[in-house]
């Protein structure tokens, strides 16, 4: 079955990057094809107001235009020629070069959803964490709206074709993985990590600094108890559906391992650790886990502000 993604690019190294990957996880998903997407700069809101009631305003708007769709396509070209350099046929690589309307991020989601795209892939800009935390960026902004579509957040040039998948066992995992098995099914050197971090008591409950040190440390061993158990077997429910999903998908049992650890300094800071310690280069993700706080709330988030050097395929 054919896959179809949207890049959003420009002409700046993040794109390049993104472009890259793009290229290189064609070896892990058969029957790609691509979509280079670019939304011209904003234009002034004045100017389009004079262009309706001014002959020489919408002159200057209509050459406007022109330049912005001919600099647009050049870049696309650009790109396009690029990804066939690497080695992908160009009748499978299509340009488009829109004017921005609603804004960046929400042309891009618009475009993909009209036309059911698989998935959204854009590069990390050049800013720090904090700036993309506070400064707010396109790779923000579409996950903050992407509602149906996974967005694939590329950081710098990637090699490595493992995959790792983190799971808690919640309805986003299994979106996550039925994504995952979609786009990789039917290749038989695919290798996918399930991994996945047991929460202890501090990752779900603030404690209680002033509580009684004993009252608290027999409350928290009850509840870690509890937690373990409920853990087991939500997760016990997610292997026995996900290992099907991956078997219709075409993938071989030996293909897909898990490994869990228990929790240890928090849960986003072991998925990261993980993901480097395996040298993996794809990080599947879903947006929020059993608690909403776990993913996108924290650990998503964690992962998107801490991880390098990798593509994390958000799934919403």
């Amino acid at each position: 079955m054919e896959k179809k993604i949207l890049l959003a690019v420009d002409d700046s190294e993040h794109a390049k990057n993104a472009v890259r990957y793009a290229v290189m996880i064609s070896s892990a998903v058969k029957n790609l094809t691509y979509t280079l997407f670019y939304v011209q700069p904003a234009v002034s809101q004045y100017l389009t107001d004079e262009a309706e009631t001014s002959p020489k305003a919408k002159t200057a708007l209509e050459k406007m235009y022109k330049k912005q769709t001919e600099q647009g396509m050049r870049i696309l070209e650009d790109q396009k020629a690029r990804m066939v350099d690497l080695g992908i046929e160009g009748g499978r690589i299509e340009t488009v070069t829109v004017a921005r309307k609603a804004g960046l991020a929400k042309d891009i989601l618009q475009y993909a959803q009209d036309r059911y795209y698989d998935a959204i892939v854009v590069g990390r800009r050049g800013l720090s964490r904090l700036q993309e935390v506070f400064m707010g960026s396109l790779t923000r902004n579409l996950l903050e709206f992407s509602e149906t579509i996974p967005v694939w957040i590329i950081d710098r040039e990637i090699t490595s074709t493992s995959i790792m998948l983190a799971v808690d066992g919640s309805a986003a995992s299994f979106r996550a993985a039925d994504h995952l098995s979609f786009m990789v099914g039917g290749n038989p050197s695919v290798k996918i990590t399930l991994f996945h971090v047991t929460p202890n008591v501090k990752d779900c409950f603030a404690v209680d600094s002033d509580a009684d040190a004993k009252t608290e440390e027999a409350d928290e061993k009850e509840l870690e108890e509890i937690l373990k158990s409920g853990d087991k077997k939500c997760m016990d429910i997610f292997q026995a559906h996900a290992r099907r999903m991956f078997s219709e998908a075409g993938l071989s049992e030996n293909q897909v391992t898990l490994k869990a650890v228990q929790s240890q300094g928090g849960i986003g800071k072991q998925v990261v650790q993980e993901f480097k310690k395996g040298k993996y280069g794809t990080l599947v993700i879903g947006r929020r886990g059993i608690n909403k706080s776990f993913f996108m709330g924290s650990v998503s988030d964690y992962v998107l502000n801490k991880a390098s050097d990798c593509a994390v395929w958000l799934v919403p």
